[in-house]
């Protein structure tokens, strides 16, 4: 299910992957405008998507699974990029303050475990960023882009998963109303199908975007309410015939 670093490539050097870069990364900053003084992570295929960070955060890192391969990043001579198990982050804990998820949510082996291990992570307040292919949307049935590989997710789906893993989901984005088709007339257009498509049929933009909140509590399951179950308790013979009982009897045994 995880995808490989030589695809992923080869799809964001074509102009599909491009304009849809500029596409998903243009709904990413209105959700994080400020980042300024903050440690980025990038998980997944986060490269493409972490370049307008760098200026403002006071550090910006990307993780690829192990499972994916990774290629240098960001290319300019330092290497900010590692492989890692998707579960076994090497990083301390509360050692970031965001954490964006682009092409690995969907493709992980268990993202339960996943979710766990970057709310381990992740500093008291921190947020995740995660964009996942829409269950509803045209792209999650193109296999010939990344957002056609793995689980798609609907946005109910979603909201439990990050709710189990003790994280609060804080808003909402959605993104990729173009067809995922490698057509001039329509990538030419793109950012008119973006406009149309969010006001026209939101729920079916390619991929959906959503910013979750560390939870720093659990709830606390409700009692249930206490059931009298009946028992049998042995007596003396003499109470079932409603008889005295001799003096100094107890209910279970005679004294």
């Amino acid at each position: 299910m995880h995808l490989d670093v030589s695809d992923l490539i080869a799809f964001y050097d074509t102009p599909l992957g491009r304009i849809s870069r500029q596409l998903v990364g243009a709904r990413l900053g209105a959700l994080w405008p400020r980042v300024g003084g903050m440690r980025v992570l990038g998980l997944g295929y986060a490269g493409p998507y972490l370049q307008p960070f760098q200026a403002e955060a006071e550090r910006v890192l990307a993780v690829a699974p192990a499972a994916t391969g990774v290629t240098a990043w960001p290319g300019d001579g330092r290497q900010r990029v590692c492989l890692a198990a998707e579960d076994q982050l090497p990083l301390p804990d509360a050692a970031v303050d965001r954490i964006l998820l682009v092409h690995a949510l969907e493709v992980a082996e268990d993202p339960e475990r996943l979710l766990r291990e970057l709310w381990r992570v992740l500093a008291p307040g921190g947020r995740i960023l995660a964009v996942v292919p829409n269950r509803s949307g045209l792209w999650a049935r193109a296999e010939t882009t990344p957002f056609g590989t793995g689980r798609p997710y609907s946005r109910r789906q979603l909201d439990r998963q990050l709710s189990d893993a003790l994280f609060s989901p804080a808003a909402w984005d959605e993104a990729l109303f173009l067809p995922p088709w490698p057509r001039r007339f329509l990538m030419s257009s793109a950012r008119a199908w973006e406009r149309v498509g969010k006001r026209a049929w939101p729920a079916f933009g390619g991929v959906l975007l959503v910013e979750a909140e560390k939870r720093m509590w659990m709830g606390i399951p409700a009692k249930r309410k206490s059931r009298r179950v009946p028992v049998l308790v042995p007596v003396p013979a003499a109470v079932a015939r409603r008889e005295p009982l001799p003096p100094g009897a107890g209910v279970l045994g005679g004294g």
